[in-house]
């Protein structure tokens, strides 16, 4: 798997991120275990995870596979601390006291000594941004982190948070980017791209929106399916939605590959962007991220896709 530098920075990532977000509900410790081994043999090394992510679950079944899987040192490592998640609901709390807090947890969690990466989750108005980023720097001082970013800011926000951090501190923001939701295109890759700061796209297939599964209803296995996430699926299932995926669908058949491959392939390859990051249920929906990495798409093919999704 192709590498790329994380903006202007010396950190260099896999072109795809392995997402945690379902580790500890719908992927146990096995399914885990075969995920991260077949991720690594690819040459993948991001690994994005959180304390948000499953109550604090998918931290803990990371933790089960980091060097009995794959050696520590082998993963760049992905965290994030901001925002806390009980039972479905969410805080935001960007004080010093609870992103160190968090941090501290984290380490734990994962029984390592650093993150490779460790990301502030949200914009928190409540905190001054020169705490933010004095807590930041703090972190990268101490040695428990190596770079920096923020997950979530708009244009304007991530803009401050660079500016009160310093040149080349902040160096990732990681946001929802894909064939449905181009929005970031506007403010946030611009102010990226002129602070030096790489975008990691999350979400890039929307859910699984774009493998066109949603095509002729709901399948029952799916997330649309799943009262937890019927409702975020659902904001995907519009007429103009019905349009790209047809789209990625007719060029997939065109290139013999997936629409899977299709979407994934156009995110990743965006300008500003250093890493689509995908979460997968189990080892055969990865197997089939990972045929993604393999697709460069042809010119007039990004070209149509850009317009049936503008």
């Amino acid at each position: 798997m192709k590498q790329r530098s994380v903006g202007s920075s010396g950190l260099r990532v896999s072109r795809l991120g392995l997402g945690t977000l379902g580790w500890g509900s719908g992927t146990d410790g096995d399914d885990a275990a075969g995920q991260i081994a077949a991720f690594a043999e690819a040459g993948g090394t991001l690994v994005d995870t959180s304390p948000a992510y499953g109550d604090g679950r998918a931290q803990r079944v990371l933790a089960e596979v980091l060097d009995d899987v794959v050696p520590r040192r082998e993963l760049i490592v992905s965290g994030a601390a901001g925002v806390t998640s009980r039972g479905g609901s969410f805080s935001i709390d960007c004080s010093r006291r609870a992103l160190l807090s968090q941090l501290d947890e984290t380490l734990r969690d994962l029984g390592t000594d650093y993150l490779d990466l460790w990301q502030v989750a949200a914009w928190d108005s409540a905190t001054p941004v020169d705490e933010i980023a004095a807590t930041l720097d703090y972190a990268v001082s101490s040695g428990k982190v190596r770079y920096v970013g923020a997950r979530g800011y708009l244009g304007w926000q991530l803009a401050t948070a660079a500016g009160a951090a310093g040149a080349g501190r902040v160096v990732a923001t990681q946001a929802e980017y894909s064939l449905l939701a181009r929005g970031i295109e506007d403010e946030l890759i611009p102010a990226a791209t002129h602070h030096g700061v790489g975008v990691l796209a999350a979400v890039p297939l929307a859910g699984g929106v774009l493998t066109g599964k949603y095509r002729k209803g709901t399948p029952a296995d799916s997330r649309g399916a799943d009262d937890l996430h019927a409702d975020s699926i659902a904001n995907y299932l519009t007429d103009a939605a019905e349009n790209v995926v047809d789209a990625a669908v007719t060029a997939a058949s065109g290139l013999k590959t997936s629409p899977l491959a299709v979407a994934l392939a156009w995110a990743r390859d965006r300008p500003g962007v250093s890493s689509a990051i995908v979460g997968a249920r189990d080892l055969a929906q990865l197997t089939g991220v990972l045929v993604a990495e393999d697709l460069e798409l042809p010119a007039a093919i990004t070209s149509a896709l850009d317009d049936v999704s503008s």
